[in-house]
């Protein structure tokens, strides 16, 4: 398999069928999960920096290659996005101190579902960046919905720590 095939990908995660972007978005988690624990906030957002920049150059060798554009196994764009969604989890674990290896469900099962559901429903910028013919386009929709799903995920956090005082 090529470099830049098994980049864009997940190392062929992307091949599994049905839903590649799901199960994509399903592999990048535990992925998530490692790099917080061995590296705290500080190494998932830098790990995420580097999955946007090597996967938007490989999916642009991808489609130099192959002539297609947002092939569905091209899912390194999904682990950009979800990995996005987690920052808010991440960031408030690391800021207070938490057991590193700590990854608690509801925050992460917070970010992979909104995740998913902004990355299918593409609402608004969602929908404008999917329309970009360029293989930044291709990174750019899943990086918004990501942030759109941290801004739900930290609301939840806020709400169920704050508020609801635990």
């Amino acid at each position: 398999m090529r470099l830049t095939r098994a980049i864009c990908t997940l190392g062929g995660v992307g091949l599994i069928r049905p839903a590649p972007g799901t199960w994509g978005t399903a592999a990048s988690i535990p992925l998530a999960w490692v790099i917080h624990g061995l590296t705290g906030f500080p190494g998932l957002f830098l790990a995420t920096l580097i999955v946007i920049a090597v996967g938007t150059w490989a999916i642009g060798r991808e489609e130099a290659l192959t002539g297609a554009h947002d092939a569905s196994e091209w899912v390194i764009d999904e682990t950009a996005g979800v990995w996005i969604a987690l920052w808010p989890l991440s960031a408030g674990l690391w800021h207070a101190g938490a057991d590193p290896w700590v990854f608690p469900y509801p925050g992460w099962i917070g970010a992979f579902v909104m995740f998913r559901l902004f990355d299918i429903w593409k609402p608004g910028p969602v929908g404008w960046a999917d329309r970009k013919n360029t293989p930044w386009g291709v990174m750019l929709d899943d990086l918004i919905a990501g942030v759109m799903a941290a801004v739900v995920v930290a609301l939840a956090a806020g709400v169920s720590h704050g508020l609801m005082g635990q």
